[in-house]
């Protein structure tokens, strides 16, 4: 399934109270990595943006003068996302506004058309009682949020995206590589070598203490759910 990661810019905090989406975007990941076929949009949100509104992302009512209204994109949003396991930060906001985009539009709800993960209950269960704001977790796996001055649909994704492959480095990456190696190949059986034919390469001194780091990296990663703790323990 395709990994699509999710932002949105809004005029407001509620849609119920007719805020509207000023800005969306989706990053594509395949087998993590970059794909590059990403869906960026500016929109005319047909009313004012709340003034700490525009203090959190920046954007005024005049820069989005000429841009589509949400209506004019819902199609090609849906025909982008359809089918994708949507990764947003905090989903039931960002869900929230898209479902009452695409309502006004006349067009289906999100679930319809494509799964949602809320990346923020994923770094909740990684890391509880820890602060799990999207600039934390930038900060937590030494990813660069410099050009962050203001919010914005496209970097957040794009930073979103980052944080997702740290949170999940050493468990996904494991499987992948292996459908990689073995391609559409036939895996043939090993045969069990003879009596001394049998080499034992030990590692060094530096190869374990580096072991170990990634070790201890990949722990905190996955939660204390890495696998290598538990066979370094029993060794």
């Amino acid at each position: 399934m395709r990994q699509v990661f999710l932002d949105t810019e809004t005029t407001g905090l509620d849609p119920a109270q007719g805020h509207r989406i000023i800005e969306i975007a989706c990053i594509e990941v395949v087998q993590r990595r970059f794909t590059r076929h990403d869906f960026f949009k500016r929109l005319d949100p047909e009313r004012d943006i709340d003034e700490g509104a525009v203090q959190v992302h920046g954007i005024t009512r005049e820069s989005l003068a000429g841009s589509p209204r949400f209506a004019e994109v819902a199609d090609e949003f849906i025909a982008y996302a359809e089918g994708a396991e949507l990764f947003i930060h905090n989903a039931p906001f960002d869900v929230g506004f898209l479902d009452s985009e695409l309502q006004r539009a006349g067009k289906p709800p999100v679930a319809s058309f494509a799964r949602v993960t809320d990346t923020l209950a994923m770094a909740r269960e990684l890391h509880p009682g820890r602060k799990n704001t999207l600039d934390a977790l930038c900060d937590r796996y030494g990813i660069d949020r410099s050009a962050r001055t203001f919010h914005g649909a496209l970097l957040d994704a794009e930073l979103l995206a980052d944080v997702y492959l740290a949170m999940t480095r050493g468990q996904d990456s494991l499987a992948i590589g292996l459908e990689e190696t073995a391609g559409d190949a036939a895996v043939e059986p090993a045969s069990r070598p003879r009596p001394g034919q049998l080499k034992v390469l030990r590692a060094s001194k530096d190869e374990r203490v580096r072991h170990a780091e990634l070790v201890e990296h990949l722990n905190e990663a996955s939660g204390g759910r890495a696998l290598w703790s538990r066979l370094d323990a029993g060794a």
